[in-house]
């Protein structure tokens, strides 16, 4: 159960129900909350499960828009800074390159130029020579090179500080609970009513409002109220590879294609991404071919790219709203890029008598902040309610204290100290305590992302966590280069502290590296496909763990 609710309870009473706990949904209960209107926000699965943490982790300036969807490179640049204020915690300034390589149009870098001045976008030109030693994997034929504002966000981290913002402002959620019906009260909706996905039991809210930010999802739960949407289900897959390949974003500059940009990540790369339109937002799995086409492509940023190491494939289900169905054709590749990224209101009361209902589709992650200020203004101008929007200005989560920060370098080493502070915030300080009171919970559980025991721990007993996966979320336990080989089996005795919390382990083990197996199955060759046996042999060998159908998400 969400926090502030209490448990086995399964009716509920609010001013505005929200379904979708991706960055987009988090983000209206947030602003909500802290304008003082009551609201609930319904989510399937984990909060950013789905397309919030799909993606390639780039926050965008805006200048990869600003030729073909200029409203997009405005709400982007725009955004940008405003995240760079507000959650400096959940980002790293790396700033971008693009760059222009033989045989990229040569027109379009001057019609780029222009867009960009006209999103006010700052563009600074890199000397050819500067840039090589700067980067230098890049290739060596790069023709030109020009600098814009850039930045990696980890979406996990955004997602769920918006969850804890909210919460200390009134605001309330459930997860893994699906909404099954948006129920109306004639031509007003009513609330929702659903299942608890966990227990069985049905639950129903009654609410004066229904947002539906669910992404791909939007046009699926519209309907069980009698509306309709037309949603693009964009399949983009992604590449991770094992070490920090470029310290800067690197994009093509070029009309936006399969395989133009790297994003740097703490010690990692994701190399990105494909376009192809899919029928159900469950079709996110990476194929042999998608990982193929784009090692094809990227050879002509990086050079020798085949030889680097990868370490996951993985893919994320943009929902792209349109408008207008003659855009595109029925089917084609590269369709999805002919869809605008910027963002759509949909008031089901204008277009189609449904009152108190607004779905929230498109957009981009960037721009996740401006979507939910627009949706929460919509509210608030239903109910009646005068408070304005606070979300650009106040920060996430508080400033830490330079004591917090002292005592966190007293008790771990540097690197993992400020790894811990960035995911905790203030919830550090009962994590620290744990390690004063016991030193051996400070050691690492999880070296590729310098997790500790006492943090684990701590994520383990979150009323939020209900599968090892929910932990993995919330401290990036398995997510780096060894994807899980080591800390998988630490964290069980762990979860085996809580009883019956958790499905039994060997379920829950099985359920995990499976959904590990999903992302690297389609890299299986030289190191990857080495380490992946030696992780066979722990769990299969040594544990004698065997998968008997265990299913994924």
């Amino acid at each position: 159960m969400g926090q502030g609710l209490e448990k086995g309870s399964v009716r509920y009473s609010v001013q505005v129900v929200i379904i979708g706990g991706g960055a987009t949904g988090v983000g209206i209960l947030r602003d909500l909350s802290l304008r003082g209107i009551s609201a609930l926000l319904i989510e399937q699965g984990d909060l950013a499960h789905g397309t919030s943490s799909r993606f390639h982790g780039l926050l965008h300036s805006g200048a990869r828009y600003a030729v073909k969807d200029p409203i997009s490179a405005a709400e982007c640049i725009q955004e940008n800074a405003i995240l760079k204020r507000i959650a400096p915690n959940c980002l790293v300034s790396t700033g971008g390159w693009f760059v222009q390589m033989p045989g990229d149009e040569t027109d379009y870098v001057e019609a780029w130029l222009q867009g960009c001045q006209e999103a006010n976008i700052p563009v600074r030109e890199i000397p050819v020579q500067e840039a090589l030693e700067q980067e230098p994997l890049l290739a060596k034929d790069v023709l030109r090179v020009f600098e814009v504002p850039d930045a990696a966000v980890d979406g996990f981290k955004l997602v769920w500080d918006n969850a804890k913002s909210a919460r200390r402002h009134g605001g309330r959620y459930l997860t893994y609970h699906r909404v099954n019906e948006v129920l109306r009260d004639g031509e007003r909706v009513a609330g929702v009513q659903g299942e608890n996905l966990l227990t069985g039991e049905p639950f129903t809210v009654e609410s004066l409002m229904v947002v539906n930010a669910t992404g791909a999802w939007a046009d699926r739960v519209a309907a069980t109220a009698g509306a309709s949407l037309d949603v693009v289900c964009d399949k983009g897959v992604l590449l991770a590879f094992n070490r920090r390949l470029f310290q800067r974003v690197i994009n093509r500059l070029r009309s936006p294609g399969d395989g133009d940009i790297f994003v740097p990540h703490e010690t990692i790369t994701i190399f990105g991404t494909t376009s192809e339109r899919v029928d159900t937002p469950l079709d996110h799995q990476p194929t042999d071919r998608e990982v193929q086409r784009l090692l094809d492509v990227g050879e002509t940023l990086l050079p020798g790219i085949a030889g680097k190491r990868l370490i996951r494939a993985f893919a994320g289900v943009r929902p792209l709203h349109r408008e207008d169905r003659e855009l595109t054709g029925a089917s084609g590749e590269g369709e999805g890029r002919e869809v605008s990224r910027t963002f759509a209101l949909i008031d089901h009361e204008v277009e189609e008598g449904i009152k108190g209902f607004l779905s929230v589709v498109g957009g981009k992650f960037t721009t996740y902040r401006l979507m939910a200020e627009k949706a929460s203004d919509w509210v608030a101008g239903k109910l009646g309610e005068t408070a304005p929007c606070r979300t650009a200005e106040e920060p996430l989560l508080p400033a830490l204290s330079e004591r917090l920060r002292r005592k966190a370098l007293a008790l771990l080493p540097c690197a993992a100290a400020e790894k811990m502070l960035e995911r905790l915030g203030q919830e550090a300080v009962a994590v620290l305590e744990t390690i004063r009171e016991d030193p051996g919970k400070g050691q690492l559980l999880c070296e590729c992302e310098m997790v500790t025991v006492a943090e684990v721990e701590k994520a383990v007993a979150d009323p939020d966590a209900h599968h090892l996966a929910d932990v993995r979320r919330k401290t990036r336990l398995g997510m780096g280069t060894c994807q899980g080989a080591f800390c998988t089996y630490r964290a069980l005795p762990l979860m085996w502290r809580e009883g019956e919390k958790y499905d039994p382990l060997g379920r829950e083990l099985i359920r995990f590296l499976n959904q590990r197996w999903k992302g690297i199955r389609p890299i299986l060759w030289g190191e990857q496909l080495r380490e992946t046996e030696f992780t066979r042999a722990i769990y299969a060998g040594l544990l004698d763990l065997q998968d008997k159908g265990t299913t994924t998400e």
